[in-house]
């Protein structure tokens, strides 16, 4: 059990799957898949104790939420939909700004007298009196469907649980509206749908999560942490430069760039690591103080001594035994 690998979750087809692909690249891990591109197993470049899992994505939020896996990229919205314990189950460490959606409720755009939840409460009344059944809502997001529902004080409704497109199921009088995934709205315009003003549920997004139910090793910890220390240096590095000054200098420039280390630039040897949209106040401040010349440098990582989600995910574990 020691020697175990830690489990890697990872989506195994669409989109999702070449975004995913494209993060780790960007982040020099390449994903190496076990018997061609049609197998459900891989490795990644420079971490031999990671095994990955290619899943669908329903699968991976299972996996997580029961501990088979360790961690994994996962859509929040489908993490979410596991039930209101997923913070006991499940760490989410970080966002990773792909696979973006919003999780909302839509009626038809016909009807005009409904623009807010508190519309809907009022119709929703008017149609049980009059028709004596509950509006039906089409959703694959039964879960957070009736947690936002209830937390609206909307009552008189009834889901039927979509399989197909979710979208199309007032037109084809299968129910009255919907709560779904969108992007940019258009699929939803397209079928004469209209999102409530208050009507967004959740925004969701790829997150990289860790499993809290998961057996974990120290070997399988300290996995972890090289893969979360890896990705938060390629992020820290993307936001931020290296500026750089003579080392005979370093007292005065210290003392010019004070204010930008207490805004949260770091140290560096004969230099400061600082956000990429305070580069021209850094160095009007250096310029002031008459150091020079001074260099700016754009790394590809940036690593501090510490991980910042490894220690939350040590924390976590730790507060679990």
């Amino acid at each position: 059990m020691s020697d175990a690998p830690l489990t890697f979750g990872l989506f195994s087809k669409g989109r999702l799957k070449e975004q995913a692909e494209a993060w780790l690249a960007d982040c020099g891990l390449q994903l190496e898949a076990e018997g061609g591109e049609r197998g459900y197993l891989a490795t990644i470049s420079g971490l031999p104790d990671v095994r990955v899992l290619l899943l669908s994505a329903s699968d991976i939020a299972a996996g997580l939420d029961t501990g088979e896996l360790h961690l994994a990229v996962s859509g929040e919205d489908l993490l979410r939909e596991r039930g209101d314990t997923l913070d006991g189950h499940v760490l989410l460490l970080r966002a990773l700004g792909f696979g973006r959606a919003d999780l909302v409720a839509a009626t038809p755009a016909s009807w005009v007298d409904v623009e807010t939840m508190a519309d809907l409460e009022e119709v929703a009344a008017a149609f049980l009196a009059r028709t004596g059944r509950r509006m039906r809502v089409a959703t694959k997001y039964m879960v957070q469907t009736r947690a936002f529902f209830a937390s609206h004080g909307v009552v008189d409704y009834r889901i039927v649980e979509s399989s197909g497109a979710t979208e199309g199921a007032p037109a084809a009088g299968q129910a009255e509206l919907i709560v779904d995934i969108t992007t940019t709205g258009a699929t939803l315009k397209a079928n004469g749908l209209k999102v409530l003003e208050d009507g967004l549920i959740l925004r969701s997004q790829a997150q990289l999560c860790a499993s809290l139910i998961a057996r974990w090793t120290p070997k399988q910890l300290a996995s972890a942490r090289r893969l979360m220390s890896i990705v938060e240096a390629r992020a820290r590095a993307r936001r931020t430069a290296l500026v750089s000054w003579p080392a005979e200098q370093d007292k005065t420039a210290e003392e010019a760039v004070q204010p930008f280390l207490a805004r949260g630039a770091t140290r560096r040897a004969q230099g400061l690591l600082a956000e990429v949209d305070t580069l021209f106040e850094v160095t009007a401040a250096l310029a002031h103080a008459k150091v020079g010349p001074v260099s700016v440098v754009r790394p590809d990582f940036a690593f501090e001594p510490r991980s910042s989600a490894g220690d939350r995910l040590a924390t976590r574990l730790g507060e679990r035994s």
